[in-house]
């Protein structure tokens, strides 16, 4: 064993003795049961006094590397590393739940994750996410846009954009909010890298574990998920034919003074339901008398069949009481993940702070292609293009869910967005529909994902018309039928046993 030791160091000489004989223990040059030389012996060979290897053993028995006993000496007693991967250890499997913590425990296992990855499954007719049709998507439009703009400005491009975004961007939004009556100022932009990340960043910079959110019920399953994992206790208004209940909600506001109110007021995902102008303006009233901001989440709100639009709730909001949440992914593309957040500078600015420690910054390829593509028009016509055609879609499925002659889902026909919300028959077992179901091919989302409390969306499914093709949407809805059917009559249930048709919202 060699030690040496600095006599004019500032590390005191004990501490220089302990810590190469700590580092010989964990080498392997002293491997267990190891006799370190009596403290008399080490302190004549190192010129040093007894007491100050006594401390160095000390220390050492300290860490629990060395054991002493009257008359045996001083011996290692742990087994280095070294000497470990000499011989084969049995690994007991890491039981990685323990870890996890409680607030990821509760969530749904139904998660946007398990449908985003049946849809790479072949030969599955997905009626489960919200996509786009790849078949519409601009692709002409986008290629020579990103020809040019490589060669204008393709340096700039590569380089990292401001945390906010790409300020002409900014610009753009600002002025396509000004179309919907939205008053906003690019430094009230922000670019999100979709708008499930301002979902994300409001539960971060408004919720503290115990505090309560404000949601529809139904409402989207990410908006609950995000809630819930930043420990917020979820509560649920229910929905009729105009939207949120505002008498409901003013008990609920008075009882648990919530951090925010949670809202998608134009073609709700996953209902459909618009919020009238008369409840939106109930909404504000009630959000400035008990001080409560409101989230608005408007993904849906260009993609209009029918009707006539109806101002956001951004638009009509006088006192920037609104935080206002929108993205490219359903009129355009998702793959891109690009969306933004209208808001006041107070909150921009803490938006800011937690996404330079998130994502530092959306795609910046995407920013300055997406600022083009609204800067030459291609917005205007691209939107008209996708009503048209999943109007069809939409009119396809409404028109195959009723070729069943006993109607065994119920359901309203929205007036724009993704979805058709389902009422099964009473009584039907979710889990064994969906198992039916997708056994035949057919998947979709389970209405139980978008109530806070699960067991109350046991009874809805949500279909998604736009992402395949007319002839799926007639096959897939035909046999998710035939499943329906079949769930039934193993369940003992007869159509005449199905409860009488309701707003499937209630």
């Amino acid at each position: 064993m060699r030690i040496s030791i600095e006599k004019n160091s500032t590390i005191p000489i004990y501490i220089q003795i302990k810590n190469q004989i700590r580092e010989m223990i964990y080498k392997g040059v002293m491997t267990k049961d190891f006799l370190l030389p009596p403290e008399r012996k080490l302190a004549k060979t190192l010129g040093v006094s007894r007491s100050t290897v006594v401390k160095a053993y000390e220390e050492l028995k300290a860490l629990g590397l060395v054991e002493s006993h009257m008359g045996k000496g001083t011996r290692v007693i742990i087994q280095s590393c070294s000497e470990g991967s000499k011989k084969e250890r049995k690994v007991i499997p890491l039981s990685w739940y323990q870890f996890f913590g409680s607030n990821i425990a509760i969530l749904n296992e139904h998660t946007i994750m398990d449908i985003m990855n049946a849809l790479g499954c072949r030969n599955v007719i997905s009626f489960a996410a919200g996509i786009a049709d790849p078949e519409l998507y601009p692709v002409d439009n986008i290629t020579k846009i990103q020809d040019k703009l490589w060669k204008m400005s393709g340096k700039d491009m590569l380089i990292h954009s401001p945390i906010e975004g790409y300020y002409p961007f900014r610009e753009s939004i600002s002025e396509l909010l000004r179309a919907k009556d939205i008053m906003v100022a690019p430094k009230e932009v922000m670019i999100l890298s979709g708008s499930q990340q301002g979902i994300d960043f409001s539960a971060r910079a408004f919720i503290s574990p115990g505090d309560v959110v404000i949601v529809e019920e139904p409402t989207f399953m990410g908006a609950i998920q995000l809630f819930k994992l930043s420990g917020a206790k979820v509560v649920g208004v229910p929905m009729d034919e105009e939207g949120m209940q505002l008498d409901i909600l003013e008990i609920l506001l008075n009882k648990y003074k919530p951090k925010f109110i949670y809202t998608l007021p134009t073609f709700q995902n996953p209902s459909g339901t618009v919020m009238s102008l008369k409840r939106r303006y109930g909404l504000l009233e009630l959000s400035y008398k008990y001080q409560v901001p409101i989230i608005e989440d408007d993904p849906y709100g260009e993609i209009r069949y029918e009707g006539v639009p109806i101002p956001t709730l951004k638009a009509l909001d006088k006192h920037n009481y609104v935080i206002y949440l929108s993205t490219f992914s359903k009129a355009m593309f998702s793959g891109m993940r690009i969306g933004w957040v209208a808001a006041s500078t107070q909150v921009i600015k803490k938006f800011s702070m937690i996404k330079q420690m998130t994502d530092l910054h959306a795609n910046a390829p995407a920013q300055y292609l997406l600022d083009s593509f609204l800067r030459e028009g291609f917005y205007e016509s691209h939107i008209k293009l996708i009503c048209k055609n999943y109007s069809k879609k939409r009119d396809v499925m409404i028109k195959a869910l009723k070729k069943d002659e006993n109607q065994c889902i119920k359901f309203n026909i929205p007036e724009g967005g993704y979805y058709i919300w389902g009422k099964l028959p009473k009584g039907i077992s979710q889990r064994e529909l969906f198992e039916k179901a997708s056994s035949k091919g057919v998947i979709y989302a389970p209405g139980n994902v978008f109530y806070p409390e699960e067991n109350d969306g046991e009874g809805y499914i949500r279909l998604n018309f736009t992402f395949e093709s007319i002839k799926n949407i007639n096959e897939g809805i035909s046999k998710l039928v035939e499943a329906v059917k079949e769930t039934i009559e193993k369940s003992a249930y007869s159509f005449e046993d199905a409860e009488c048709f309701k707003m499937p919202i209630v």
